[in-house]
């Protein structure tokens, strides 16, 4: 994967996001295993928000190890790619175990969220479409011959940082506290992440016309 077409993410030059990255390279770790083990933590962190519903009674921790796992499922996604390109072992297959077990990721942690917030599956799945727009319009742009667009107002990250907030309220503060806001958060993934994929939907025109 060219500079061009890698998610611009400031940890990246962080001296402890460097550090194990390193670490794993001399130890000649496979960035396509590091790719699945974030899924796995992604549907991990589905099934805790699924528990939310299934077993209020454990609400608290399981909100709490979702929020865990998300962040892990991240930290993933951050250095699977420093793991290929310091191996250098970066190749075309690559692509397929960046992007497939996101697109599996964002849907295992939004529908679970719709389920932690009431039992709301199709409002998570609704959010999970929305987030996985924002990525088929970048796709498309760049298959087209437009720059990889990683712009906001929802991506990937920002959807995450979303869902970890709300897991960490949700699981630290008293229960009469929590109310809708899990369905509000997902509504608003929906609603900037629809926004988001037309941005870059345009944004893609705009660059092929100028060509």
């Amino acid at each position: 994967m060219s500079g061009s077409d890698r998610r611009p993410i400031a940890a990246r030059g962080t001296r402890p996001a460097q550090a194990v990255a390193g670490w794993l390279i001399r130890r000649g770790a496979s960035a396509d295993g590091i790719s699945i083990a974030g899924m796995l933590c992604a549907l991990a962190a589905g099934l805790c928000l699924a528990g939310v519903w299934l077993a209020p009674s454990a609400a608290r921790p399981l909100w709490l190890l979702a929020a865990l796992l998300v962040q892990l499922r991240l930290a993933a996604n951050l250095l699977d790619g420093m793991v290929a390109i310091g191996r250098g072992i970066a190749s075309p297959r690559g692509e397929l175990f960046n992007e497939v077990p996101d697109r599996i990721s964002d849907t295992a942690i939004l529908v679970g969220l719709g389920l932690a917030a009431g039992g709301d599956w199709a409002l998570g799945l609704g959010a999970s479409l929305a987030a996985m727009a924002t990525a088929y319009a970048r796709a498309v742009g760049r298959a087209a011959g437009a720059p990889s667009d990683f712009r906001g107002p929802m991506a990937k990250q920002h959807r995450m940082a979303l869902v970890t907030a709300i897991a960490l309220w949700c699981g630290l503060t008293p229960a009469g506290w929590v109310g809708a806001l899990p369905r509000w958060a997902l509504i608003a993934i929906i609603l900037l992440a629809t926004l988001t994929a037309l941005r870059r939907l345009l944004g893609a025109a705009r660059a092929l016309e100028a060509r």
